[in-house]
């Protein structure tokens, strides 16, 4: 496969700095209001897609139940195999490449950590293995952006100070992505050492429905919010799917 941007930023430790300060308060809240609303029994088994270093595969094994978190980053899955357990499992694994089949009662995708492929083939391909990884009758929840409130919201410009390192980032979308381009300087250099862009995709519930019902997965119920209130197609922040495996 075609290299591409996120293999290099996701294992890169200017990621990880950037990204360490995240609301992991609000993560928790979210955590445990889904499990709440999905109600699993316990020892039920769960895939956490794109589970970087772990933190909600650790939250959800803590509450008793049997998880596998699997990521593309080699660093993430370094640092997370070192809680492992008998009921916490970890893999250095691309979502695109098949895993293992009619294993698991559920599967997450949290916190946007979809739409960064090139094309809609490997999309298609990512729920492809996710829902071969679940039972018939198994649920999935990704978690995504909402595409008229992120542009609503959207910064053109920022500038962050962590640890002597500057990083300047800049924001944009167009028709059918969203944009950041990060620049990195230290106290040093004050020309840009690394340059960065990440970039998502705008997929709309439309658009999410067709896929997963390509896959015989079928939309159960839609959530705007971590709250996990109704959704609103301009208002809401987040596009928050559960969808059921059929057959």
């Amino acid at each position: 496969m075609q290299q591409a941007w996120f293999k290099d930023w996701f294992n890169s430790h200017y990621y990880h700095l950037l990204y360490q300060h995240r609301d992991e308060e609000e993560a928790n809240r979210f955590i445990q209001q889904l499990i709440a609303y999905l109600q699993p029994k316990l020892g039920a088994t769960m895939l956490d897609v794109a589970c970087g270093k772990g933190r909600h595969s650790k939250a959800l094994a803590e509450m008793g139940y049997d998880v596998t978190g699997i990521d593309l980053s080699e660093e993430s899955i370094s640092e997370a195999k070192l809680d492992e357990s008998e009921v916490l499992h970890f893999y250095q694994h691309d979502m695109r490449l098949p895993f293992w089949i009619n294993y698991y009662d559920f599967a997450f995708n949290f916190f946007t950590s979809f739409g960064y492929f090139r094309t809609r083939r490997e999309h298609d391909n990512a729920f492809r293995t996710i829902a071969q990884s679940l039972k018939p009758g198994g649920v999935f929840v990704i978690d995504y952006l909402n595409i008229a409130f992120a542009e609503n919201a959207q910064e053109s410009l920022a500038t962050h100070h962590i640890e002597d390192i500057h990083f300047h980032i800049s924001k944009w979308n167009d028709e059918n992505h969203f944009f950041k381009q990060i620049q990195i300087t230290d106290a040093t250099n004050i020309e840009p050492k690394n340059l960065y862009t990440e970039r998502v995709a705008k997929f709309s519930l439309k658009d999410f429905t067709e896929m997963l019902e390509h896959q015989q997965m079928t939309v159960q119920e839609v959530f705007g919010n971590y709250s996990l209130e109704t959704y609103n197609e301009q208002e809401s922040p987040r596009l928050i799917i559960v969808a059921k495996k059929i057959g």
